[in-house]
This record gives structure tokens, C-alpha cells and sequence, in this order.
């Protein structure tokens, strides 16, 4: 196994800085690289298809027969692999107790219309959503429930970041999203023939009595202040999700999964 890794023990080392950094959007932008902490996350994505740059393993996991198998299949693909001490490696992921594996996989940036959708689809629709907690959460809930993909509208905080991928569990990988304009979302939805349906405090219906079994997109707002006018007018259908407590709101990740599972249930959990 050892032959196989390349040996880092310098926190200066280039590869090192280069991937430290990644916690910052800045350098995300300009390495195009993003992190994945663990190897069922690594194993999702190769599996997924997506590009691996470079593997990292701590040196107290090198032996471990699932890690060499992984290392492999990394080297197969053409990845640089690295074997590091642990304490680099909880450098790189900034944890006192890092995963055993780190791969750092090139992103993607499909345009809104690159994405392939049918006039049946249930997709979900984010407005400027700046929790990456909550954005990883839901697209994890999207992928449980086997929505066809989630769009980014407008100025949505970043899926590749640290935080969105570690919620995602894997998900970043599996399901299709797209950032838009909401101008090229509404061309897009549009296009397709897909009915919107908006979880709003202005919704005049339960979001149980909404019509979720045609193709349609659930669009959820920003955390604090939810959908601005211009867009809920552009919406068929706003509905509410019942509340009887002293809290004034849902959770985003919460609302979305409430909105997604009673779409999915509509269709017989098909």
C-alpha cells in the first residue's frame, strides 16, 4: 500500500495550502475543487462519475482493506493519491478528529438549461438560500424522496462549501442541481410545463390540500425573509403549512422536507 502513496508530512507543502483552503469560497472558485470528508462519500462520488483531483488517507488507515480498494479505484481514474499524517489531515478537513479519507473532486456548473426535465417531474426550487446546513439537508431530502433535481435561484450560498456537502451525506453527488436568474428559472419551468407551488405564510390552502401530482416545483424561500412579492406572483399555487405553536416558522430543511413527502405521498411514494 505504501508504495502506491506519495508520502506528505509538511503542512507547507503546495497540495497541503491548496487544499486547506478549500474551506473558502474564493479558493473553491479558483481551484474549481471541493472537498469530500470519508470514504463512503469519496467511494458516492466516483461511483456518480464525478472527478476526482486528489485522495488524501491518514497514515493509521493505510491498511485497512476497504481504504485500499478505494485507493485504487482512485488511482485508476487518474486522482493523485497522498498518504498524510493525522494531524495534516485534520488540518486539511479542520476537525481534531478527521475522517481517515479526503478527496478533493473538480466541480460541476450545469446551466438551468442543461438540466433534464419532463412535464411529469417534481422538482424543488430554492430563493436565495444562505444556510449551506440547510441546503446540504435538502438535498439529501430530495434525494431520499427521488426528486428529479433542485435549482438554485439567484444568489443561493455555495453547494460545494464544506458545510452543504457534510449535510448533503453524499447526496451533492446524486442529485441534479443548477444555479439561475429566477428570469431563466421562470423561462425554464415555463418551457417544461411544470405548475409552481410556493410554501408561503400568504397561502390561502394547506399544502395538503395542494395538487402535487402533476409535474410541478415546490419553491421554498429564504430563511429569514422567505419569497418577495414579484416572485409569489409568478407562482400558481401558494400554500401553508399549518402551525399551531408559539414558533413563528419552520425550519427551511424542515418545511422543504414537509413539502416534499406530501408531494411524493400524492404519487403513492412512486
Amino acid at each position: 500500500m505504501a508504495a502506491h502513496l506519495e508520502t506528505i508530512s509538511s503542512s507547507s507543502n503546495p497540495l497541503i495550502k491548496t487544499l486547506r483552503s478549500l474551506d473558502r469560497k474564493k479558493a473553491r472558485t479558483e481551484t474549481g475543487l471541493f472537498l469530500a470528508e470519508g470514504a463512503r462519500l469519496v467511494e458516492q462520488g466516483l461511483k456518480a462519475g464525478w472527478e476526482l483531483d486528489s485522495l488524501v488517507v491518514s497514515a493509521s488507515s493505510t491498511d485497512r482493506p476497504f481504504i485500499r480498494t478505494l485507493v485504487n479505484k482512485a488511482q485508476s481514474g487518474g486522482a493523485r493519491t497522498i498518504q498524510v499524517t493525522d494531524r495534516l489531515a485534520g488540518q486539511i478537513a479542520r476537525k481534531d478528529n478527521p475522517q481517515a479519507v479526503i478527496g478533493a473532486f473538480r466541480q460541476k456548473h450545469p446551466g438551468i438549461f442543461g438540466l433534464s426535465a419532463g412535464s411529469g417531474d417534481l422538482w424543488i426550487g430554492l430563493y436565495e438560500v444562505r444556510d449551506p446546513g440547510n441546503l446540504g439537508t435538502i438535498l439529501r431530502t430530495a434525494d431520499c424522496a427521488g426528486i428529479s433535481g433542485v435549482v438554485l435561484i439567484n444568489q443561493c450560498c455555495d453547494p460545494y462549501s464544506v458545510e452543504a456537502v457534510r449535510a448533503s451525506m453524499g447526496s451533492v453527488f446524486d442529485i441534479p442541481f443548477a444555479n439561475s436568474s429566477f428570469e431563466d428559472f421562470e423561462d425554464w419551468r415555463n418551457r417544461t410545463g411544470l405548475h409552481s407551488v410556493a410554501a408561503s405564510v400568504n397561502g390561502t390552502v394547506s399544502h395538503t390540500g395542494t395538487d402535487m401530482k402533476q409535474g410541478c416545483v415546490i419553491l421554498m424561500g429564504n430563511e429569514q425573509a422567505g419569497l418577495p412579492p414579484h416572485v409569489e406572483e409568478k407562482c400558481d399555487t401558494l400554500c401553508l403549512i399549518p402551525m399551531r405553536g408559539g414558533a413563528d416558522s419552520l425550519n427551511l430543511a424542515q418545511a422543504t422536507a414537509i413539502m416534499t413527502y406530501e408531494a411524493w405521498r400524492q404519487r403513492d411514494f412512486e
